[in-house]
């Protein structure tokens, strides 16, 4: 738990109005370049707006900002945080923050350039070439894999029910073990295709019966969107999303990018080790993407724009698909849909892969986002709820500031 003086500080902090200010606590240089590029998106034509309140001043910025590098410092030093962090607010950076090391080994401190392995994070980016391609008329998300992919041994799956993990195949990443001939030779999307088409794993369930995560479905649908768009998805990503949007430190796994870029940093066990990529690296769509807490910002802000699809498109991505009961949240096409405290409906993603954790939350109530990069994924994401619980505290309703509500598109 929080210390209860530093919880204490941090409500009355929250209680003020909240603004930009740059560089507070760990803050650095690179903030200044990521509130020109707010600003700069804040003058699209056809940019998502909703109202600044009177009480998103300056001074409740600054505040925020210590006690959010308060917060983060107790993490490192008690809860063994290891990595990056930005906090935005109505569409600005309020905190950004680097704790820790890149490397243990050589004790290269970590920055908010720092690359990092995004784990299923990634699975957002795939689900926006899928969309992307929609939109062009190149694939419908009520196709089956077979118009695609005509030699899938799977029938009656999709594109929808893969984007929305309810295909029922079983995971890639368990029956590769069994069935690939050499764990030290790099599998391949289409490795994984020709072992489905060859050794047919049981799926776990027929079509469309209920949700289970599934990063087959995912890295499928990175297939797909090879097919359907005639280049390699690692290409596509790049020149549809990555460069248009100016990520100029996001790609997709290979040895040259990751092994030749000094900003990469390496994952992590618990322990500290070195945790390098194996075999299982090279497939792409479920995983295999790298980026920077400042990079992702910057895909934060498109997704209130129509850089990369119409708004009525991304609703899509943030409606709700689970049909079980009893559920705690729901699951778009790359999203998770859940409530935070105050009531707020938000979208996010986790990742946890080879010595990676990640996690990416956005509020379109109040164009708030929280993006966390860490190499070292020994547990401490277990404060993620206190996190929230701080930012999107709940509060009686004479005490909320007066502002106006933008609902995001999503069943509860």
């Amino acid at each position: 738990m929080i210390p209860f003086r530093v919880q204490f500080k941090f409500r009355w902090c929250l209680v003020a109005s909240l603004a930009f200010l740059p560089f507070l606590g760990c803050q650095e240089a690179g903030q200044d370049n990521l509130h020109a590029h707010g600003a700069e998106t804040a003058k699209d034509k056809d940019r998502q707006r909703i109202p600044v309140p009177d009480w998103f001043t300056p001074d409740s910025a600054s505040k925020l900002g210590h006690h959010l590098d308060s917060i983060f410092t107790y993490f490192h030093k008690r809860k063994g945080f290891n990595g990056t962090v930005l906090v935005t607010k109505y569409d600005e950076v309020v905190y950004t923050g680097a704790f820790g090391y890149g490397d243990f080994r050589s004790k290269d401190s970590l920055h908010t350039q720092s690359v990092f392995q995004l784990a299923s994070v990634s699975k957002q980016f795939t689900a926006m070439a899928v969309m992307m391609l929609q939109e062009q008329g190149k694939l419908q998300y009520d196709d089956s894999v077979q118009q695609h992919i005509p030699d899938f041994p799977y029938h009656g799956i999709t594109i929808r029910q893969l984007l929305t993990h309810r295909s029922g195949l079983s995971n890639y990443t368990y029956f590769s073990d069994e069935l690939w001939h050499d764990r030290k030779v790099p599998i391949y999307n289409d490795d994984v295709l020709k072992i489905m088409a060859e050794h047919r794993p049981n799926p776990y369930f027929r079509p469309d019966a209920r949700f289970d995560y599934s990063n087959t479905g995912y890295f499928l649908l990175a297939s797909i969107v090879e097919r359907a768009s005639g280049m390699p998805f690692s290409q596509f990503l790049q020149q549809r999303i990555f460069k248009p949007l100016q990520m100029t430190n996001t790609f997709t796994f290979s040895d040259s990018l990751v092994y030749g870029n000094k900003l990469v940093v390496p994952g992590h066990t618990g322990g500290r080790r070195k945790r390098w990529p194996d075999y299982l690296d090279t497939v792409l769509g479920d995983k295999g993407m790298y980026s920077t807490v400042e990079d992702l910002y910057k895909w934060d802000q498109a997704l209130y724009t129509n850089k990369l699809v119409k708004q009525e498109t991304l609703e899509k991505a943030f409606t709700g698909s689970r049909q079980e009961r009893k559920k705690d949240e729901d699951y778009g096409f790359g999203w998770r849909i859940k409530q935070v405290p105050n009531g707020d409906t938000v979208v996010y993603h986790g990742g946890l892969w080879h010595g990676y954790a990640t996690y990416l939350l956005r509020n379109p109530n109040d164009h708030s986002a929280l993006i966390i990069l860490s190499n070292v994924p020994n547990g401490s994401f277990r404060y993620l709820r206190e996190l929230e619980a701080f930012l999107y505290p709940t509060r009686p309703e004479d005490d909320k500031p007066e502002e106006k509500i933008i609902v995001v598109s999503a069943k509860k």
